[in-house]
């Protein structure tokens, strides 16, 4: 699925309420609605080809508010464009603008069906469809889809022909990425337009199956209209950004001529207990792939003599490394014993930057004593540089002491919170992972793919987490630019025919490196294009 990899803020449904009634208190009645039919439907012509309008059918969900009103204004610039278009009217009591926009749809060529209708169901499948386009709900729904509306988004969503969603398929939660209801339905589309700004929603969680190729338009609205009206604003909601290169290219910096292996730091990987040396592994080799001057794999238990396809790591019985310098990646096949407890602990009490995974999460759940080690390390910043967390849902629901369904129903939500309660930088995983700050900050990554899905693909993106931080990455930008490039490499890789299905985590190292140093070349070449 393509998405958009511009960095960009992402706007909660609140804060887009506000700009829009700051830019409407500006404008003549209608303008936005106009303007938003016009831009979905240059976008629409585009999905439906140029050389084929005439007679192209084209099918128009439009419902009772205002998404329903820019759906009408779609279908009036399509039908106009020669396009056989037909219109799924939901009653209701549409506004002013969308009463406007009917009277325009009414007035051109299309043909226009009451959602009632009992043969519609029966009709849609029936016709070879060159485009749907979703205006149902849009932002403003707040239950779930049911009756005679569910069977027609189904309906639409068994269709083969493009379906391009208007603001926001309808059925999701622009805020969320989940979809409404506990037992809801949405729109799935292949692309999404999104009006005035782009909406977390979109990019994280269920979004990514839904919202396909993300857009934006805003509509025309003047910057000082945003600023003005997010300085109102009652949702006191920090700006989601939308991950990008732009937002770590500052440490993206090519190798000194003179440098050396004590350039670029120590990385010691602490896990490994019997039964789960390969986790060790997987990290030590992302760690070395990705820049690290050395890696030391520590091992819980019976470290192996060396790595017979990378003889460069450094096997160690994890008990005998010096937590005292380097930089420390604790948690990969660590187990749960009380072995992996105190070097758990060892491990919080060292002066060195950190990055949390796998079981030293989970032992961080279960025991508040090391809870506690590891936020007193944010309150004695001066000696403890800081750490990064790393959890996939179900790590997270431990730590927060709720189910899994409680994360990902706010994925946004959970990862402020666990970055808060351990004052920690993390990296909630999964599709659109979500990096938090505890200063607020938040972003959603936007690369990735489900071939992701495989075990010991999170080693690898710890490992590559302490390699960032080994080269001086401090640790927010480490955690965006290693989930960015995990993800990179990750989407590099299937569309050189490797995966999604099958792809490994021992696949991904070389992967990642290839990314990596990309990015650096990319960052020398034009330097003036990524700097903050």
């Amino acid at each position: 699925m393509s998405r958009s990899f511009a960095s960009h803020p992402l706007y909660t449904v609140a804060q887009l309420r506000e700009i829009e009634q700051a830019a409407k208190a500006g404008l003549a009645p209608g303008t936005l609605m106009q303007r938003a039919g016009k831009a979905a439907a240059d976008l629409a012509l585009t999905l439906i080809g140029s050389t084929t309008l005439q007679g192209a059918p084209v099918l128009v969900l439009a419902g009772p508010g205002d998404n329903g009103g820019d759906a009408l204004h779609v279908a009036a610039h399509l039908a106009a464009a020669g396009c056989a278009v037909e219109i799924i009217l939901v009653a209701g009591s549409p506004s002013t603008d969308a009463q406007q926009a009917l009277a325009l749809a009414r007035a051109s060529t299309a043909k226009i069906h009451a959602s009632d209708d009992d043969s519609l169901l029966l009709r849609i499948p029936r016709v070879a469809w060159r485009l749907a386009v979703d205006g149902l709900f849009g932002i403003g729904l707040a239950r779930p889809i049911s009756g005679r509306l569910r069977e027609l988004v189904e309906a639409v969503n068994r269709l083969p022909c493009p379906v391009l969603a208007l603001d926001v398929p309808s059925g999701l939660d622009a805020d969320t990425g989940t979809v409404v209801g506990p037992d809801g339905v949405a729109i799935r589309a292949t692309q999404t337009i999104s009006f005035i700004g782009d909406k977390p929603g979109l990019h994280t969680g269920a979004g990514c199956d839904y919202a396909g190729t993300v857009s934006v338009d805003t509509l025309d609205i003047e910057d000082s209209v945003f600023a003005s009206a997010l300085a109102r604003s009652r949702d006191e909601t920090p700006l989601v950004q939308l991950g990008a290169v732009s937002l770590f290219a500052h440490a993206l910096q090519p190798r000194r001529n003179d440098s050396h292996k004590g350039s670029f730091g120590d990385v010691k990987i602490l896990g490994g207990a019997t039964g789960m040396a390969g986790a060790v592994i997987l990290a030590a080799r992302s760690a070395a792939y990705c820049g690290a001057g050395r890696v030391f794999a520590g091992f819980l238990n019976d470290p192996p003599s060396h790595d017979s396809l990378h003889p460069e790591l450094m096997c160690r019985l994890a008990a005998n490394l010096d937590l005292q310098g380097g930089f420390l990646v604790v948690g990969p096949g660590l187990g749960q014993t009380r072995a992996a407890h105190d070097l758990l602990a060892a491990a919080l009490a060292a002066p060195a930057a950190l990055v949390l995974d796998a079981d030293a999460l989970n032992l961080i759940a279960q025991e508040a004593g090391l809870a506690n080690k590891l936020r007193e390390r944010a309150a004695h910043a001066e000696r403890f540089p800081a750490a990064i967390m790393t959890p996939h849902p179900l790590e997270a629901a431990r730590l927060l002491s709720v189910t899994v369904a409680q994360i990902q129903s706010n994925r946004l939500q959970a990862a402020r919170a666990l970055a808060q309660r351990f004052m920690a930088i993390t990296v909630l995983k999964g599709a659109g992972s979500v990096m938090a700050s505890p200063d607020g900050r938040v972003a959603i990554n936007p690369t990735g793919n489900p071939g992701l899905a495989t075990g010991g693909t999170g080693d690898v993106l710890a490992g590559l987490c302490g390699a960032l931080l080994a080269q001086s990455w401090n640790a927010w930008e480490a955690a965006l630019g290693a989930t960015w490039i995990h993800g990179a490499a990750a989407d590099m890789m299937v569309a050189e025919g490797i995966g999604p299905t099958g792809l490994t985590a021992s696949e991904l190292p070389a992967a990642l490196r290839k990314v990596l140093n990309q990015l650096i070349r990319d960052h020398a070449s034009h330097p003036r294009n990524t700097a903050h």
